[in-house]
């Protein structure tokens, strides 16, 4: 799929990972509507893009959030690409993180994510493409990070399933799985403390890598050997009937 006049919504655009997404899919010719929760930083990212409409949203309210694709589609005409990098973090031992925390980070990270992705597969069109961020994490367990890293997980097990439910209908189903990168996230838990992490990465390269992917149907973006973005088309597993 050509990115040039390709119509997307990037969900998270406030954010440091979404809103550089949503900065290269307008450079590279893309018609983009941005959706976010802060509207003064939604604001200034459409201003920079010249977005045709922004969309404000609550990661809480998941009828608004499965609802924003649809809404995109009529600003752009179609829907072509959904992209939503959305989340929150907390830490604490898995025994010590209160109930309440863990909701957040449940409905952050999973809930509304799979509400967006949901509403994206039934607008948009056959040859499109719609994709999740969840992070390496999903991989490797960090201390202190069990309820973020069950809520990513969450995230991964939906995609993989819609993975499969849509290859017969051309539909690509990409999830991101970037490391630690220096954009401040971990800085801002809602609980707890980070524990010491690697350097984060450049995230400039994975957003660049992660458009990519999802323009070139990769359906699992990860670190490689030396560290790298690495796109990959998944076994094609059969479709149940």
């Amino acid at each position: 799929m050509d990115i040039r006049g390709a119509r997307v919504l990037v969900v998270g655009a406030t954010g440091e990972l979404g809103g550089r997404l949503a900065v290269l899919a307008a450079d590279g010719g893309a018609r983009v509507v941005p959706a976010g929760r802060d509207t003064g930083r939604l604001d200034a990212v459409a201003r920079r893009i010249g977005a045709p409409d922004t969309l404000a949203f609550d990661a809480y309210d998941l009828d608004l959030c499965s609802a924003l694709a649809e809404r995109a589609a009529r600003h752009l005409g179609g829907l072509d690409a959904v992209a939503v990098s959305i989340g929150a973090v907390a830490f604490g031992r898995c025994e010590e993180l209160p109930a309440g925390i863990e909701e957040h980070l449940m409905t952050v990270n999973a809930l509304a994510p799979l509400a967006v992705l949901r509403g994206a597969i039934r607008a948009i069109r056959p040859g499109g493409a719609v994709g999740g961020v969840t992070g390496i994490v999903v991989e490797r367990p960090i201390a202190t990070a069990g309820a973020y890293r069950a809520s990513k997980t969450a995230l991964t097990g939906w995609l993989e399933t819609a993975r499969l439910e849509q290859r017969r209908h051309h539909l690509t189903v990409l999830e991101a799985r970037p490391p630690h990168l220096a954009t401040g996230f971990a800085e801002r838990a809602v609980a707890g403390t980070p524990p010491r992490l690697p350097a984060g990465a450049d995230p400039q390269p994975w957003a660049a890598a992660i458009l990519e992917a999802l323009f070139s149907g990769a359906e699992l973006l990860r670190p490689g050997p030396d560290g790298s973005p690495l796109p990959s088309a998944l076994a094609r597993a059969a479709t149940p009937s």
